[in-house]
């Protein structure tokens, strides 16, 4: 069956203007948060932590092909071997697997540890092109289809040219090996996880400018078929998506936040250039899980605009006899979310003022006012131990939605 992902990309590449958008539920957060990334059981009490099984998690993926309101599954290696090799679940779908072909340390987040994602990100790679497409070491030609054959590889700059140099050279052997074997990919630029004392002045500058440095170099059968990165604010992603009209932006959700935080997020992404969101707890963490994405693809065909379908998100709900987590007042409010795995917070939707910078050259360019986006840790030196303590609780609240 044709994949809407594939339709889609062409009549975008063709016209940016076409009105097409692509939606992706993002099940690949066993590949970060261990036992707690199919997110908390519908069974937990109050604060207790109790969270849904592997089965249950990927129960929640059939369901969401089944719906066929995405346009891609992400999944880990693993739930991509049950789902697409064994199940076959995506032979008569439109939607496209696609499963998290590298795991940066930035996100390796198991609960307790709370030290990888305050050290600066460094490449690694669990998954092998290979298991992701046939399950095993090395595929048979005749096998490369039977698995996914699009993945998404994820870096993460920290304006250390040591640091930097060696994610570009990880990305770099993988590229090449992914275009040798047929494989698609898609890139995730995440924002500096730990720039110790050299953070860039405006974030959301670093990150695009990185993106157009890194691929600037790179032919047309190496390129990403599209990037996730954060939503920094309608300057930075109409700079970007204006940039190279043959490179498809997309956006990344972050934590859950509100009902409000979700739907404005991707309509004002769509507003000013984004042309896909990838959304993970957003979609996991939601009261239920078809209803929020049934919202999502309207607000994304441009149906309804967000306070309009959290309204009707929270009357279905009822409908549904379902208890919202928030009232509906407190679920249409913004909220600061997390951009990153790790809980580094932004606001909501504010939207970053355009200022004018003068390089190390002379030239006067416009910057994206970042930092109002991506709030620094703390200085930790400066911390009481019950500050510190606090700090983490309020961090894994983030996280965990």
């Amino acid at each position: 069956m044709q994949k809407s992902l594939d339709q889609k990309i062409a009549r975008i590449l063709a016209d940016p203007n076409c009105g097409d958008f692509i939606i992706a539920d993002a099940k690949d957060a066993d590949m970060a948060f261990g036992l707690a990334a199919p997110g908390k059981s519908p069974e937990h009490y109050a604060d207790e932590a109790k969270f849904r099984n592997l089965e249950e998690y990927r129960q929640i993926m059939r369901e969401i092909v089944a719906q066929g309101l995405v346009d891609i599954m992400l999944m880990s290696a693993s739930s991509n071997e049950v789902l697409t090799i064994e199940e076959r679940l995506f032979d008569n779908s439109h939607v496209t697997p696609a499963v998290r072909a590298n795991d940066t340390t930035d996100i390796w987040l198991a609960t307790g540890s709370g030290r990888y994602s305050s050290q600066p990100s460094r490449p690694f790679r669990t998954a092998t092109i290979d298991h992701i497409m046939c399950g095993k070491l090395e595929c048979d030609p005749s096998e490369k289809k039977l698995g996914a054959d699009l993945g998404l590889y994820s870096v993460t700059f920290n304006n250390d040219r040591d640091l930097d140099h060696r994610s570009l050279e990880a990305y770099k052997e993988f590229r090449l090996e992914a275009e040798a074997k047929g494989f698609r990919h898609f890139l995730e630029v995440f924002s500096p996880n730990v720039s110790g004392d050299h953070p860039p002045a405006d974030t959301a500058r670093f990150v695009n400018d990185h993106i157009a440095r890194a691929l600037a170099g790179v032919t047309k059968r190496g390129r990403p078929l599209f990037l996730k990165i954060p939503y920094y604010g309608p300057a930075a992603m109409e700079a970007l998506a204006g940039y190279d009209r043959s490179v498809v932006v997309g956006i990344l959700g972050g934590s859950s936040g509100t009902t409000r935080d979700a739907f404005q997020m991707l309509y004002d992404a769509k507003k000013y250039g984004a042309r896909v969101a990838l959304f993970g707890r957003k979609i996991n963490n939601s009261e239920h899980q078809l209803t929020f994405v049934q919202y999502l693809r309207a607000i994304a065909d441009g149906q309804i605009e967000p306070v309009e379908a959290v309204r009707a998100y929270h009357g279905d709900l009822a409908r549904l006899g379902i208890q919202p987590a928030r009232p509906l007042d407190e679920d249409l409010k913004s909220t600061e979310t997390s951009d990153s795995y790790s809980g580094t917070t932004r606001p909501g939707t504010g939207k970053p003022p355009v200022s004018m910078a003068t390089t190390a050259g002379g030239t006067d360019t416009p910057t994206y006012g970042a930092p109002a986006y991506g709030v620094a840790d703390p200085d930790f030196s400066k911390m009481t131990p019950a500050e510190k303590t606090q700090w983490n609780l309020d961090r894994w609240k983030r996280i965990l939605g």
